[in-house]
């Protein structure tokens, strides 16, 4: 439901800029049968979706949303029904020595509050890369200072020895150019694009400076998010955990290993896959 009432009614041939629970009704009738508006409504509460004052937000709507999001399902009903294939959403995050400002409890006087103690250092960023295994909620992670395409493909090496049995490896992500340099194609297995090709920068080379990885080609193979759609990425939903229990208004501003460590535990508590972590990114219902 989530999935029609964030597009764009007139991409349904619906000509007005906002959903009414009857034109979502109607835009719905091929898979849910209700007959009244107020059965939707009903439905709808349910499933916590209500009717809420919009923001602002910049969006870039991809023209093969639906043909994308299809094929990401396809992938995975393939690879939950086979031994020897395997799906993973994979993503990047930054976080900085310097905490973010979050809620937190305080005296109730309007004078105070939490306070994000800044360090007496510059902001110095740390990148993840992660992989989320969306049966098993495995997930496998690296930290890098930064994330170009020699940290990249160290990342998916060790995707590849997780699972050294698997004939291919679907790695779902976004359409962040460093994944399409030619240095990174040209480590995996031959890809094809059933859509337009990803965009990189003029300036990059198009045939890899870098030998293919020993041992031949790394069964991974690309599957492209729409552009603009980290809803459809559960693992962004890692992120925000992260962040939520590790990041906001930490007290370790002027203790930068003992941050990223923290950072790290927190993620090994997935490395042999959770339930917990499939029910918060909303992979296994409650």
């Amino acid at each position: 439901m989530l999935h029609v009432v964030r597009r764009d009614p007139h991409a349904l041939d619906y000509n007005r800029s906002r959903w009414t629970l009857s034109t979502l009704r109607e835009a719905c009738s091929s898979w849910l049968d209700l007959q009244t508006d107020s059965g939707l409504y009903g439905l709808m509460r349910r499933l916590g979706i209500t009717y809420k004052r919009g923001r602002e937000y910049v969006h870039s709507p991809d023209p093969d949303y639906e043909a994308k999001r299809a094929y990401i399902d396809e992938r995975l009903q393939e690879a939950r029904q086979s031994d020897d294939q395997v799906l993973l959403y994979q993503d990047e995050c930054t976080y900085y020595r310097q905490p973010t400002v979050a809620q937190g409890y305080e005296a109730e006087r309007q004078s105070l509050a939490p306070h994000a103690d800044l360090g007496h250092h510059g902001s110095r960023c740390h990148r993840i890369t992660g992989a989320l295994n969306p049966f098993s909620g495995r997930v496998i992670f690296s930290q890098q200072r930064k994330m170009g395409t020699d940290g990249l493909l160290a990342f998916y090496r060790q995707v590849c020895a997780a699972y050294p049995e698997t004939s291919t490896i679907y790695l779902v992500q976004d359409n962040w150019p460093v994944h399409f340099h030619a240095d990174v194609i040209g480590t995996l297995k031959k890809q094809t694009w059933r859509w337009s090709r990803p965009s990189v920068p003029d300036n990059w080379p198009a045939i890899p400076d870098q030998p293919t990885t020993t041992g031949g080609p790394l069964p991974i193979e690309i599957v492209r998010l729409p552009t603009y759609a980290s809803w459809l990425n559960p693992i962004e939903k890692l992120w925000r955990w992260m962040k939520q229990e590790v990041i906001h208004l930490h007290r370790l501003a002027d203790q930068w290993e003992q941050l990223k460590q923290r950072v790290a535990t927190f993620l090994r508590r997935f490395e042999e896959g959770a339930q917990r972590l499939l029910r918060y990114t909303g992979l296994l219902p409650n």
